[in-house]
């Protein structure tokens, strides 16, 4: 089975914990044994569980790539979008990379599916069934049964109300007093899930697409037009299919939302009195949080800021977030993490963590000099090609334009002070690393 992951979006809705580099699908609220995991490890070990061969690429930008590689490790395939084009050119994009890159046969089915919902493994076997069912008719889609009229999905008119189906058409977003029509008529919600055989949908590109392969759509990926998969193929597609889907599905976009599915009450160092009902508490912080008498309420505290709201509430505080965000202050990497613990005038300072056995990019900075004080472990690190063993206490000075980076043997927790008067995340060339081990 092969399955692309759509994982694209910034973070708005789950602020303070999401930001424009860690979406919600890479906060870790979900229980995994006595660890915590993010929605994309729970989806990415679910569909393992599923099918231990099922091949999957993750679909994404950029700026996702080092969390995907922190929490999946390195050998998860990823394709990555030059810049966001909307879902047609990413699953493009995405199939050129299965065809071209990976070797993935024409005839082989192609499963796609958002990244973030919340499910449980019977969502999986079902999206198996759908990988089986590709090509049957040209597309194959996985509609979920409703429970109950939402505003807020568009709808798949099935003709019949049989497991499989063909479609008899598409509706956007309805009223309450719509969607319960639909409903009656055996409707199911549109949750972008598709399947199809991998040369229906390059023979459907290249028909409307200017490229050649794979390397050639990514170079020109700019000129692809901004267009839903749902406009651009199945709208337009004659020979459709669906599959119901009956089990839990959730969509977890908001705090109150995700609330309903988190493992614990508390997720970091908090403290909730005996009068507290239906209040859930996340704090990434070294300071403690003590919450009374709170009733639904959602406290999140990170180094990007602290909400506290009403579980209903937080649903609506998009536009008050656009107002009062600042730049991003913590990021997984593909090494460990990087969080910002404070910004003055011409300074700042940050805690590095990086994974043993991992290590930093070997870098320079040109308008910036900065200081790593070792807080805790056991390492290397190497200054213009001069390596020395660091350990808790030690202190290394990086001038400008000097090309360096750290290694962990153990666990390392760096603090790093940059001082100049020009910080900034673009002041970074990157430089051939050969390793002396």
């Amino acid at each position: 089975m092969n399955i692309i992951l759509l994982s694209g979006g910034s973070g708005k809705r789950l602020w303070p914990l999401s930001n424009d580099v860690r979406s919600k699908q890479f906060i870790k609220l979900f229980k995994d044994g006595d660890k915590h995991e993010s929605m994309v490890q729970r989806v990415y070990h679910q569909i393992k569980k599923v099918d231990k061969d099922a091949k999957v690429t993750i679909a994404t930008s950029k700026s996702q790539v080092p969390a995907i590689h922190n929490q999946l490790g390195e050998d998860v395939s990823i394709c990555v979008e030059p810049m966001r084009r909307d879902t047609y050119p990413a699953i493009v994009l995405a199939a050129s990379y299965l065809h071209d890159e990976l070797g993935v046969k024409d005839d082989e089915p192609v499963v796609v599916c958002p990244v973030d919902p919340y499910v449980n493994d019977s969502y999986y076997e079902s999206v198996k069934q759908l990988g089986e069912l590709a090509g049957k008719t040209n597309l194959t889609l996985m509609g979920i049964e409703p429970t109950y009229p939402s505003e807020k999905y568009g709808y798949i008119i099935p003709e019949s109300k049989d497991k499989v189906s063909p479609v008899k058409e598409f509706k956007e977003k309805p009223d309450r007093k719509t969607a319960e029509k639909y409903l009656d008529q055996g409707a199911v919600w549109n949750a972008g899930i598709f399947a199809f055989k991998l040369s229906y949908l390059l023979k459907k590109a290249h028909e409307n697409l200017d490229f050649k392969d794979y390397q050639d759509l990514y170079q020109k990926y700019d000129t692809c037009p901004k267009i839903s998969f749902d406009y651009a193929v199945v709208e337009k597609e004659n020979s459709i299919s669906v599959l119901r889907y009956k089990g839990e599905w959730r969509d977890v976009g908001t705090w109150n939302m995700m609330s309903e599915v988190m493992s614990d009450h508390v997720i970091g160092n908090a403290t909730l009195d005996k009068t507290t009902t239906n209040t859930h508490v996340i704090n990434e912080l070294d300071i403690p949080i003590l919450v009374m008498g709170a009733h639904n309420m959602v406290v999140a505290a990170s180094g990007d800021g602290i909400l506290v709201a009403d579980k209903e509430q937080s649903g609506y505080m998009k536009p008050y977030v656009e107002k009062i965000a600042t730049g991003v202050r913590y990021a997984d990497k593909s090494w460990g993490s990087y969080r910002i613990i404070n910004v003055g005038v011409n300074n700042l300072t940050a805690k590095a963590f990086i994974k043993a056995g991992h290590r930093m990019s070997y870098h320079s900075h040109q308008y910036r000099d900065e200081v790593w004080t070792v807080l805790s472990g056991t390492g290397r690190v190497v200054v213009d090609g001069i390596e020395k063993r660091v350990q808790a206490g030690s202190v290394v000075t990086l001038p400008s334009g000097s090309k360096h980076t750290i290694i962990a043997k153990t666990d390392l927790l760096v603090l790093e002070t940059q001082i100049g008067s020009e910080i900034s995340i673009k002041d970074k060339s990157h430089y051939k690393f050969d390793s002396k081990e």
